[in-house]
């Protein structure tokens, strides 16, 4: 895996940062590409989905993961 790259998003009207392995950047693109979405709202969708307890990138990370099944 490669240097970890920051990207911010608008999540339940806050402004965040989510840094990530750019392969799991370019899985989560391919994903909402193919779901007809921006990658804003895969991330919201992910985010307003995951458990409290799991952090975001860790979410992204396996939701990544899952989607290339």
């Amino acid at each position: 895996m490669g240097v970890l790259v920051k990207r911010s998003f608008t999540l339940a009207g806050h402004r965040t940062s989510v840094a990530l392995e750019a392969e799991f950047w370019r899985a989560l693109s391919a994903i909402a590409a193919r779901r007809g979405c921006s990658l804003a709202a895969l991330v919201a969708e992910v985010d307003a989905a995951r458990p409290p307890e799991r952090p975001l990138a860790s979410a992204l990370r396996v939701h990544a993961l899952q989607g290339t099944q």
